[in-house]
């Protein structure tokens, strides 16, 4: 039973909570310090940092499993791919646009500050510990390994072989690819 469930009216405070709070932090400085950031490897390495966040998260929800996935597939392999790219691409330094006041910046600022009202009214108006309970009780074996693997092995049997053989299609074209080259 998680923390969070266990959480008494008496006015202490657990870790769970905090922990998620300052990775609900992490997790917003990181991705806006992505988006706002000119150079492309400090966005990247911003982007690692989010993935971090977002394995912690799982392991908040009790999701190892996921977090593991997270961390091993997005953080690792992905990104280091997409910081490949950044290098071999070897972005010179660009000239900074005017800035306007158009159409997509009245609509991205008013979206956000319409994302920013709806988490006030969500978080501070809204008392919302008590579907949190019953969410964490709900769902707390769904990201177990033993969960997943009974789905992947059940229920999503013919997608995880379709998904195989595509895969094994890919490497053997490229094996053949690469074969010709070099030859």
């Amino acid at each position: 039973m998680s923390s969070i469930a266990q959480h008494s009216t008496s006015g202490t405070v657990t870790f769970e909570p905090l922990l998620f709070f300052f990775l609900a932090a992490m997790a917003v400085t990181t991705a806006v310090m992505m988006v706002v950031h000119r150079n492309p490897v400090v966005s990247a390495i911003s982007l690692i940092g989010n993935f971090f966040c977002l394995a912690g998260f799982y392991l908040l929800l009790r999701a190892q499993l996921l977090a593991v996935l997270q961390i091993a597939v997005y953080a690792g392999a992905i990104m280091v791919l997409v910081v490949f790219v950044i290098m071999l691409l070897n972005l010179g330094e660009e000239q900074s646009p005017a800035f306007r006041l158009g159409f997509r910046t009245v609509i991205g600022t008013g979206l956000a500050i319409g994302f920013v009202l709806e988490m006030l009214y969500l978080f501070v108006l809204t008392p919302f510990t008590e579907p949190l309970r019953r969410d964490i009780q709900a769902g707390a074996g769904v990201g177990t390994v033993e969960a997943m693997g009974a789905a992947l092995f059940s229920r999503y049997l013919f997608p995880l072989e379709l998904t195989g053989m595509l895969l094994l299609a890919a490497v053997i074209g490229a094996v053949i690819l690469a074969k010709k080259r070099l030859t």
